[in-house]
């Protein structure tokens, strides 16, 4: 018998879990400030610190910092109030990045490239974004692009079986502008909506990686001079500062145009969500809280502002 909840419910609920640790150490590190109508430098102080040790970074505590700093309380400030304006100060910096990934490409199919270091949870992050296309009526193909880890190509290939999806895949160490080719060329003769790709994640060579993705993008190039339409990034999140040292690399390398941020269940380095958005601006299609199919979704701002801050 049903208890009436509903999807939204459930990912609510995991968004809540989600950030609890995140939300417990900003407010542990806050609690006992109480102030008049205005914060004394020494408190503001002891907040921005608090907000970097909760990886917010710098850029994003120094701005919430000012804006506290401007704040006039009607009464006592105590630590609900405070947080009060934490939550609408983050929810400012996380509005303008917030852009779900939207299938908009023509003639299709969409071409996303999904990159990110081997561990970040990018193939089964490819499986859960496939499966929301499907939510909303997309015809989805995977292209095993990542032939250097045969783990990688039997992981994709278990996940598209699972889904009822295509995909199309290769011998290990063979030519990833191959396969993409051939995905891009089945995904066009099938009329699917969406083509998402495997990547490689080796970091340890920079320079073999960007010939490669500049090979696929090149191959990507003389099919449909638009692709790749989307080039994402995955990142997780209890890589905290580290995290953001992968979009600055990426962005080099591969010309990322948005972010996916995994793993934030039970991290305590939620808030590197914001310093992200706060340093980069790059849009962060969706978030995921848990290991489920459905755990992966685009992410509401305001509510995770709320979240993050402890006052939701």
């Amino acid at each position: 018998m049903s208890d009436g909840s509903t999807p939204d419910d459930a990912w609510s609920k995991s968004l809540f879990g989600g950030f609890r640790k995140t939300s417990e150490r900003l407010s542990g590190s806050i609690a006992g400030i109480i102030a008049k109508s205005r914060l004394s430098d020494s408190q503001l102080d002891d907040i921005e610190d608090a907000l970097i040790v909760s990886d917010l970074g710098p850029r994003a505590a120094a701005r919430i910092r000012d804006t506290l700093a401007e704040e006039r309380f009607d009464n006592d400030a105590d630590e609900r109030a405070i947080m009060e304006v934490v939550a609408r100060e983050i929810a400012e910096i996380l509005r303008p990045v917030a852009k779900p990934l939207e299938i908009v490409a023509f003639p299709r199919p969409q071409i996303i490239l999904v990159i990110g270091v081997n561990g970040s949870g990018k193939t089964t992050t490819i499986a859960k974004l496939a499966h929301l296309f499907q939510e909303q009526d997309y015809s989805v193909m995977l292209a095993a692009g990542d032939t250097f880890r045969a783990a990688a190509i039997g992981q994709l290939a278990v996940w598209a079986e699972r889904l009822g999806i295509p995909v199309i895949r290769g011998a290990e160490g063979g030519d990833p502008a191959s396969i993409v080719f051939d995905g891009v060329k089945a995904a066009t003769d099938q009329g699917i909506d969406a083509l998402i790709v495997d990547t490689a994640g080796r970091l340890q060579n920079k320079t073999e990686l960007m010939d490669e993705l500049a090979k696929i993008r090149r191959v990507l190039g003389r099919i449909n001079p638009e692709a790749p339409h989307d080039v994402v990034l995955v990142l997780d999140a209890t890589n905290g500062q580290n995290a953001l040292s992968q979009i600055e690399t990426f962005r080099d390398i591969a010309g990322v145009t948005g972010l996916i941020m995994t793993k934030l269940d039970g991290t305590a380095r939620g808030g590197v969500l914001v310093a992200a958005a706060e340093q980069y601006g790059l849009p962060i299609h969706a978030i995921g809280v848990g290991e489920t199919i459905d755990d992966l979704r685009p992410f509401d701002p305001d509510l995770v502002a709320r979240v993050i801050a402890g006052v939701a």
